[in-house]
């Protein structure tokens, strides 16, 4: 099983979501950003990492808001996911064919991959 990290980036009322990319094995669905932590590296650590890498900006890490272990067909995941603050930087996509920020109102209208969905379901129940 992999251990991988999800950022919930809020800022002004709105979260920010980015879609994988064409060439994906989840292809389309929309996720909070994130990926794979790294032998010896703890989950804040790879957060700031992989956003960095993905998007190019920085961010402080928050408060935790969850893990969920999923099982897709080709492999086993534990998500974890985190609260994030954006610090700087413009949204440079690297792995991802799209990206916005939503309300928690419409979160709901977009797929998801699997694994993602109960921290959907757990923002819009919280309010965030």
């Amino acid at each position: 099983m992999k251990n991988v990290t999800a950022a919930v980036i809020i800022k002004n009322n709105k979260i920010l979501i980015c879609q994988r990319s064409l060439s994906d094995k989840l292809s389309g669905k929309w996720e909070f950003p994130g990926g794979k932590i790294e032998e010896g590296e703890l989950p804040e650590e790879c957060l700031i990492r992989e956003i960095k890498e993905e998007l190019d900006i920085h961010i402080e890490v928050g408060e935790k808001l969850g893990e969920n272990i999923y099982d897709y067909s080709y492999d086993s995941i534990n998500l974890i996911a985190y609260f994030a603050t954006w610090k700087s930087g413009d949204i440079k996509l690297n792995v991802h064919n799209d990206y916005k920020w939503v309300t928690k109102d419409d979160i709901k209208e977009y797929d998801f991959a699997e694994a993602d969905v109960p921290f959907v379901k757990k923002l819009i129940d919280q309010g965030y």
